[in-house]
């Protein structure tokens, strides 16, 4: 299993740009496979835009991944969208893994003029057009000729709970599933990591993983939430539980950007 990281904004030692740049380094010098970026707007919380951290992200390091989970697709335009994607694809020599996602907070819709009802429609429709534009055809008035380097666009993950329809989907038709552990209970992971690998899928993604080593920690039951508030060694033993169930990506989420720090929460995993 790999381990990813992503860098949340909002620890007390993390407010400045230079100390989130600094933590974008520190994850690729310690052995980070991936710096993976959330995407939220309007909450009343700042939190750089996913597209514009990545591109960020592109210019200070050289080697790990660089992806959304997930990236609220029906918030933008697809056109738009795609040739920003396509973008900071280019910048990163091909490192973008875009984790896409209908939405699940009705807030960004409303702070942004969307409508969160046809959210998954949306989402139906604007990613066929992506794909299409990246491939270098021609959709309405756009075509985006993009180069040969990154023609055909970044892998697509598609983001969705364990018990959703667009699970097939994401097994047939994409490049991987993402699951959030923050708001899943173990046992729906498995359920949903089942079903995507009954059908057919391949990467699996289990991301929004929350480290804190000064939590108390204790056993987890089928119906916990899987989180890493505990000391190292148990937290060892569960992502060992999130590797057993089969996922191919845990994604852990830290306030802390320092390199001893995120040095102490990648040997988590060997």
């Amino acid at each position: 299993m790999r381990l990813g990281v992503s860098l949340n904004m909002h620890g007390p030692r993390t407010a400045t740009a230079r100390s989130f740049i600094d933590g974008m380094c520190n994850a690729e010098a310690v052995g980070f496979h991936g710096i993976w970026f959330f995407d939220t707007v309007g909450r009343g919380t700042f939190r750089v835009d996913p597209l514009s951290a990545m591109a960020a992200a592109a210019a200070v390091t050289e080697r790990v991944e660089l992806g959304t989970c997930i990236l609220q697709v029906p918030l933008r335009r697809p056109v738009e969208l795609a040739h920003r994607v396509l973008g900071v694809h280019y910048l990163s020599g091909g490192r973008v893994r875009l984790g896409v996602g209908a939405g699940s907070t009705e807030a960004d819709f409303r702070a942004t003029g969307n409508d969160y009802g046809m959210r998954f429609r949306v989402l139906g429709e604007s990613l066929p057009i992506m794909r299409s534009l990246w491939r270098g055809e021609t959709v309405g008035e756009a075509n985006l000729s993009p180069l040969d380097s990154t023609k055909g666009g970044p892998p697509v993950l598609i983001g969705s709970w364990a018990g959703s329809r667009w699970i097939p989907t994401a097994a047939r038709e994409y490049d991987g599933w993402i699951a959030s552990a923050h708001f899943s209970d173990i046992e729906t992971l498995e359920e949903g990591f089942a079903r995507f690998k009954g059908e057919g899928g391949g990467r699996a993604v289990a991301t929004n993983i929350p480290v804190d080593f000064s939590a108390d920690g204790g056993t987890l039951a089928g119906h916990d939430h899987l989180d890493l508030r505990c000391g190292p060694e148990e937290a060892r033993e569960r992502l060992g539980r999130l590797a057993e169930i089969g996922f191919d990506d845990a994604v852990v989420t830290v306030t802390d950007f320092s390199s001893d720090h995120m040095a102490a929460v990648r040997a988590l995993l060997p």
